[in-house]
């Protein structure tokens, strides 16, 4: 390992470079986004084959027939457990809960609620929680998913747990899919308070990085299996597929959960987007286009994961600083530093040019306890600008660490 005074050196070095880079979100890149330019001349007709709908005008408040049918397979349900809603699956979660609190059964039994929060995850999960006054209890994730000793514990003796965040696929940022037994132990599992549900946000079903992708257990089958068919909420959307300003969210659950949902979201709006779910209906035409579209992504993004991978190896690995995974799908890394360094490696960034996710973001209420935890966005930069933001990275890594 170099001295610190060298390693100073080094970094100063870089940082007269005068770089401007940003790595903070897990956007797609413009060489992404452009496979999807052939929509901004759909839709070519406004009228849905399916339902003889002018998608001109209101109705049709849960998605037009063949958007569901085209959609489903994402969660692998049958497309009458689909919603097709506008262009946020975020939005879709966000409302979930709130209906459950307004409407629903939570806050008349309840003042507190609580939720169950894998860590490390997703900053805007636990920011939905922390605006709404939801208490987080955080539970570690390991490689085959949340420890669920600890998950079944907690919902057995606490009725104020009413939700659990899961992103159960490719998992952000850890990249972790849930194993068979742990899907298989969420739907099961005894609860104490009778209206439990997941949160299942399964964002990055289809984005393998490998040819050979990981699987995943149908959670809405295993509910059902269990006999707790309400409780799960799954959500996915083509905002990494297409356009995410411009893409279409997909809910599904069961047919109980959708007619509560539908009830209540009649009276919030008449009907999302129509004309933007036939432009996606005939740019993919079928499940095997979506499939072809993801392996043309999967050409550009997996080169900027191997490449964060390989200057990590070259960088880090020697002098033994830093733990990481090799991921098979999804959007992003997750690094952990020598504990107590991950925010001054995040300062260092910046102060060098290149803008990270905040340090913390990935633990409830931006807490991260031993301060290890740092979330890698490769997929927004192009190449050659990603390689650049790597060299300052580790050289901000190892400073730290000295």
């Amino acid at each position: 390992m170099p001295t610190k005074q060298q390693l100073q050196q080094q970094y100063d070095e870089i940082k007269a470079k005068g770089l401007n880079l940003d790595m903070s979100r897990g956007k797609p890149g413009a060489d992404v986004l452009d496979f999807s330019n052939d929509l901004l001349k759909l839709p070519t007709d406004y009228k849905s084959a399916g339902s003889a709908t002018d998608c001109r005008n209101y109705g049709i408040l849960d998605g037009l027939p063949e958007a569901k049918v085209l959609f489903a397979p994402i969660h692998g349900v049958s497309p009458d457990n689909v919603i097709i809603g506008g262009n946020s699956s975020l939005q879709m979660m966000y409302d979930s809960i709130v209906r459950e609190m307004v409407v629903g059964s939570w806050l008349s039994k309840n003042d507190k609620i609580k939720f169950i929060c894998p860590v490390p995850g997703y900053d805007r999960h636990f920011a939905i929680c922390e605006s709404l006054g939801i208490e987080m209890l955080s539970v570690p994730l390991s490689a085959d998913g949340p420890d669920m000793d600890k998950v079944e514990e907690l919902v057995k003796n606490d009725a104020s747990i009413k939700g659990m965040w899961c992103i159960p696929m490719y998992s952000n940022p850890s990249g972790t899919t849930y194993s068979d037994e742990t899907v298989r132990r969420l739907a099961k599992m005894p609860t104490a308070a009778s209206d439990f549900r997941l949160l299942w946000d399964n964002a990055y079903a289809i984005h393998h990085l490998s040819d050979t992708p990981d699987s995943l257990l149908n959670i809405l089958d295993e509910c059902e299996k269990a006999g707790n068919p309400d409780r799960v909420y799954m959500f996915a959307s083509t905002s990494k597929i297409t356009f995410p300003g411009a893409g279409l969210a997909i809910m599904a659950a069961s047919s109980r959960s959708l007619a509560f949902i539908l009830k209540h979201m009649g009276f919030q709006t008449i009907g999302s987007d129509k004309l933007n779910q036939l432009r996606h209906i005939e740019f993919f035409k079928d499940y095997s286009r979506i499939t072809a579209h993801m392996k043309s992504l999967q050409g550009v993004l997996k080169p900027k994961f191997v490449a964060v991978l390989e200057i990590l190896e070259k960088e880090l690995t020697p002098f033994g600083l830093g733990k990481w995974h090799n991921p098979n799908g999804g959007y992003f890394i997750s690094f952990d530093g020598k504990k107590g360094t991950a925010k001054r490696i995040v300062q260092l960034c910046k102060d060098a040019g290149v803008v990270m996710t905040s340090a913390g973001a990935t633990f409830p209420y931006g807490n991260d306890p031993d301060d290890t935890n740092i979330r890698i966005a490769p997929t927004f930069p192009p190449l050659e600008e990603l390689k650049q933001a790597m060299e300052v990275f580790c050289a901000s890594v190892k400073l730290a660490s000295a």
